[in-house]
C-alpha cells in the first residue's frame, strides 16, 4: 500500500532508534522489522544523512549500508542533549516573551508559551538576564491576525476601520469572520455586514480593530479554491488591455492575465479580464511613465485625467 510524507517520516523517526540501538544491523533484518521493501529502506537511508541537530556536518547523521549492513558511525555524538548558545537562548527568550504579548493570543497558548520561557529561562542562566534588557514590538498586523484568529475560534463579530484603495478611503463596517488565508498577503474572508456580501479584506490595510460581543453568524457559503491565486477573473468579466514599457513587465507576473505580446521596446502589450477596470487606474498612476492603459478607452481617458489632478495638485 503507498505510503504518504507523515507516514515516510513517523517510520524515519523510529528507524533512527532502532538502528540507535542495533549498530550493524542487517538491511534484510531492518526492512522485514518495518514491513516495507530493502529498496523502501535504501530509500530512507539516503535521505537520513540529511538531517541531524543542526545543518553543519558534524551535527548531520553519519549512516551509510554496503548493501548488507547498516553503520551509524556518529550515534553517540548526535545523541549528545542539545546545547544552545547565548546568543541562540537570548533569541528565543526576546521571541518567546514578545508572542505572549500579542493581543488577541489564546489564553491556553499564551499559558502553555509562559510555561515553556521559564523553564528556558531556568536553563539559560546568565543569558536569560541579557534577554530581558531586550524587548520586542510586532506591527500591527501581528496584532491584527491575533484578534482575526480569536474571533473565529470564539464565532464574535469584528468592527473593522478598513482603508479602502480603490476609492482610496477609510470605511468602518463590521464583518463575521469565515477564515483566514495567505496568498502573497494575509486575508480575512467574512460576511460583510455593511455591503451584505462576502468579502476579502487584507490585513495590512486594517486601521483600527475591535472585538464585540455580537456572535459572529455568516450565511453558509461555499469555500472558493484558492490555489490558483486570490483574484480569479471570469470570462464574462470586463477586457482591459495595458501596454508597458521594460520597466512595467512585471504586471504580467502579478497580474492574471488572457495574453501578452512583446513589444519592439521591449515592454509588453497585456490583455487581461476584472469585474471592476475603475480599479486598474491606481496601477496606471503606479506605473506612471512605464505604462498606460489602451482599451476601453473610456478608462484609459479616465486615467489620464485622474493624472492630470494628480500632477496639477503637486504643482500647488
Amino acid at each position: 500500500m503507498p505510503t504518504n510524507a507523515i507516514d515516510q517520516t513517523r517510520r524515519m523517526l523510529s528507524l533512527v532508534t532502532y538502528l540507535r540501538e542495533r549498530p550493524g544491523a542487517r538491511v534484510a533484518d531492518v526492512a522485514r522489522a518495518f514491513g516495507i521493501s530493502q529498496d523502501e529502506l535504501i530509500a530512507d537511508l539516503n535521505v537520513l544523512p540529511m538531517c541531524g541537530t543542526s545543518f553543519r556536518g558534524g551535527d548531520l547523521l553519519d549512516i551509510d549500508t554496503d548493501g548488507d549492513r547498516i553503520w551509524w558511525h556518529n550515534a553517540d555524538d548526535v545523541a549528545e542533549p542539545l546545547r544552545l548558545a547565548a546568543d541562540e537562548a537570548t533569541a528565543l527568550l526576546v521571541a518567546a516573551r514578545a508572542v505572549a504579548t500579542l493581543p488577541g493570543l489564546r489564553e491556553g497558548d499564551r499559558q502553555a508559551l509562559l510555561r515553556a520561557t521559564a523553564k528556558l529561562e531556568a536553563a539559560a542562566g546568565e543569558a536569560a538576564g541579557a534577554s530581558s534588557r531586550v524587548s520586542v514590538t510586532f506591527e500591527s498586523e501581528g496584532g491584527v491576525f491575533a484578534d482575526v484568529d480569536r474571533a473565529i475560534v470564539e464565532r464574535r463579530r469584528l468592527w473593522l476601520r478598513y482603508y479602502s484603495p480603490a476609492r482610496d478611503e477609510l470605511t468602518e463596517r463590521e464583518i463575521d469572520p469565515i477564515r483566514l488565508f495567505a496568498v502573497g498577503h494575509t486575508y480575512v474572508e467574512a460576511w460583510c455586514r455593511l455591503s451584505e456580501a462576502r468579502r476579502t479584506f487584507r490585513l495590512d490595510r486594517v486601521a483600527d480593530i475591535r472585538l464585540l460581543d455580537a456572535p459572529a453568524d455568516p450565511p453558509p457559503v461555499e469555500l472558493r479554491d484558492l490555489s490558483e491565486g486570490l483574484v480569479q477573473p471570469a470570462a464574462e468579466d470586463p477586457e482591459v488591455v495595458v501596454e508597458v514599457g521594460p520597466g512595467g513587465r512585471w504586471v504580467a507576473e502579478y497580474y492574471p492575465h488572457d495574453k501578452a505580446e512583446e513589444l519592439p521596446d521591449g515592454g509588453l502589450r497585456i490583455t487581461l479580464r476584472t469585474p471592476d477596470p475603475a480599479s486598474l487606474r491606481r496601477l496606471a498612476m503606479r506605473l506612471g511613465p512605464d505604462g498606460r492603459i489602451v482599451e476601453p478607452r473610456d478608462l484609459a481617458d479616465s486615467a489620464r485625467e485622474a493624472a492630470r489632478q494628480a500632477l496639477a495638485a503637486y504643482g500647488e
